[in-house]
C-alpha cells in the first residue's frame, strides 16, 4: 500500500520545486537586465518550462518581482544572522561584507532600485518603504549613541541615518564596477568613525 502522507506530499514538493526554479531564473534576469528588460517569457525558457506553467506559478510579473524581492531581503538577512548582539556600527560593517557574498545581491538591489524611482514601477512602494523603514532604524539607533555621549558634537541622527543609507548604496555601486578596488565595508567603517566616539574597549 502506498504511503498517503508521501503521496500528499509529492505534488507539493514538486511545484515548491517548480516555484524556486522559477524565482532563482527572475532572480538572475532581474540583476542583469532589470525588471523592465526581463520578460516572463524568457524567463520561462530560462527555467526550462512553458510560459503557461510559468503564469500557473505566478500569474503576473510583477507578483514575481515581488516574490524576488521578498527573497531577496531573506538573502540579505539571512548572512548575518546570529549576530543580532552586534553593536550598531558592527552590525552593518558585518551586513556590508556579507552582502558582497551573495551572487547578485547587490547588483538586483542597485538596479531594480533605480529603476523603482517612478511611481507606476510595481517595486515603488517596496523600496520607498524600506528607505522610510531604514532611515527610522538608523536615527533610533544613532539616538540611541548621543543619549550615551557618544555620537560626536554636532551630529544630528536623522541627517547620520540618511547619509549611511546614501554612502552605502553609492559605495556598493561603485563596487560593482570596481569590486577589487572598491570596499565598502572601509568605506563605511571611516564614516561611522568620524560620527561615533568608540567604547575604551572598541578599536
Amino acid at each position: 500500500m502506498s504511503d498517503p502522507i508521501r503521496t500528499r506530499r509529492g505534488p507539493y514538493a514538486k511545484s515548491a520545486e517548480r516555484r524556486q526554479q522559477i524565482v532563482e531564473q527572475a532572480y538572475r534576469a532581474f540583476a542583469t537586465r532589470g525588471y523592465h528588460g526581463s520578460s516572463l517569457r524568457e524567463i520561462a525558457a530560462a527555467s526550462g518550462i512553458s510560459l503557461s506553467t510559468l503564469q500557473h506559478h505566478f500569474a503576473t510579473k510583477e507578483e514575481l518581482l515581488i516574490t524576488v524581492l521578498t527573497r531577496r531581503d531573506q538573502q540579505g538577512h539571512g548572512t548575518v544572522s546570529g549576530q543580532e548582539g552586534l553593536p550598531f556600527r558592527e552590525h552593518i560593517l558585518a551586513q556590508a561584507a556579507a552582502n558582497e557574498g551573495v551572487p547578485g545581491l547587490i547588483a538586483l538591489y542597485s538596479i531594480l532600485s533605480a529603476e523603482a524611482v517612478t511611481p507606476e514601477h510595481p517595486g515603488h512602494v517596496y523600496f520607498a518603504e524600506r528607505y522610510d523603514a531604514l532611515r527610522e532604524e538608523y536615527e533610533a539607533e544613532f539616538a540611541a549613541l548621543r543619549a550615551q555621549g557618544r555620537l560626536r558634537p554636532g551630529v544630528e541622527p536623522a541627517l547620520a541615518a540618511t547619509t549611511v543609507v546614501a554612502l552605502w548604496e553609492g559605495v556598493q555601486l561603485q563596487w560593482l564596477y570596481a569590486p577589487d578596488r572598491v570596499d565598502a565595508g572601509a568605506a563605511l567603517r571611516a564614516y561611522l568613525e568620524l560620527v561615533i566616539v568608540p567604547q575604551r574597549d572598541e578599536p
